[in-house]
């Protein structure tokens, strides 16, 4: 089965908008708010950019939505971390961004926002553990983890352009 369409979005001020297209061409998106919030968008099969449907989810209602549709024996998930007041999330990188080229040390991202990069997916390979002089490259997934505010920081550094 294909790996469907998957990207993110930081919105500065709001969160990170997290957008699907399916196998059916379909397109989902997902907006993580600030406060722990989901908002659930799904657009029309005839017109991808009118919203048929949103959803607010409070935090607890997005995670019973989690649990519906990932049961935990299915596998484990690092969101489980959010009992240790800690947040994984992926960030990917644009071609446009400021840091494209650069190295990860030079973001100061664990230095401003106390998140640290634990992987980076480059293409069909994962790169444990990126030292500082790490070049960053657009395309590059970041896995970052920290808290809620610093995971948000470090997508709104890594989205400067």
């Amino acid at each position: 089965m294909p790996v469907p369409h998957t990207s993110s979005t930081p919105l500065p001020g709001i969160g990170v908008r997290y957008d699907l297209t399916t196998r059916e061409h379909r397109r989902l998106s997902v907006i993580a708010h600030r406060d722990g919030s989901r908002t659930l968008n799904a657009y029309r099969r005839d017109d991808p950019d009118e919203c048929a449907l949103s959803a607010r989810l409070t935090a607890g209602e997005a995670e019973a939505l989690i649990g519906a549709l990932m049961p935990a024996h299915h596998s484990s998930s690092l969101l489980s971390t959010t009992d240790l007041g800690l947040v994984a999330d992926r960030i990917e990188l644009s071609a446009h961004a400021h840091w494209n080229g650069r190295t990860l040390g030079d973001t100061r991202l664990r230095t401003e926002t106390g998140a640290s990069v634990v992987a980076v997916l480059r293409r069909t390979e994962a790169i444990p553990s990126p030292a500082p002089d790490f070049r960053l490259v657009g395309g590059d997934t970041l896995l970052v983890i920290g808290t809620r505010e610093g995971v948000e920081a470090a997508a709104v550094i890594l989205g400067r352009e």
